[in-house]
């Protein structure tokens, strides 16, 4: 089975009937070192690929950088959104730089990166503090990459900054 799917199922196996509690989740903190790993593994393995091309149509980039500062003042539903909106641009980034890549290895690794990246979109719309529909209305800051790996090290930055640090926030409220 795809490892994108394995956060997805865990967190789905999780739910209860009338509301998504991500308890488990958050409160294992092995699950998000688990995908720390991976993302630096695939990262790894991409720069293993053979002559990987530029990208004709350059991929856009969050920035996922951030100073502690600056996290700390943001509320849990701010948090989410950023996130959300930097894994929006990155599940489209690695869409894109597929369509432009033929390499087996590059294209091999760019699915899995697509997967993770979209199964940690997907989880994060189920968490919600704020009542009522939301729509994702990003204005990220943002950067055009022509390297492939570009792509891997936004993501690994941002599984091992944003991502790991809203897990840890969400542990200190759910895992009392």
């Amino acid at each position: 089975s795809p490892p994108g799917l394995l956060l997805l199922t865990s967190f789905l196996l999780h739910v209860k009937e009338d509301r998504a509690s991500p308890t488990r989740l958050v409160c294992d903190n092995r699950l998000i070192q688990k995908y720390i790993v991976e993302a630096k593994d695939m990262e790894k393995r991409v720069g293993q690929c053979q002559a990987l091309p530029a990208l004709s149509c350059p991929a856009v980039l969050p920035l996922v950088d951030f100073t502690f500062q600056q996290w700390k003042s943001k509320s849990n539903e701010t948090r989410r959104r950023e996130i959300l909106c930097d894994l929006a641009l990155l599940v489209g980034a690695a869409a894109g730089a597929q369509g432009q890549v033929a390499d087996e290895c590059g294209a091999r690794q760019l699915s899995q990166l697509y997967q993770h990246a979209n199964s940690f979109f997907l989880l994060l719309q189920t968490f919600s503090w704020e009542a009522g529909h939301w729509e994702l209305s990003c204005s990220p800051h943002s950067l055009e990459q022509t390297h492939i790996t570009s792509i891997f090290l936004t993501y690994r930055q941002l599984v091992q900054g944003k991502l790991r640090f809203f897990f840890h926030d969400l542990a200190k409220v759910l895992c009392k």
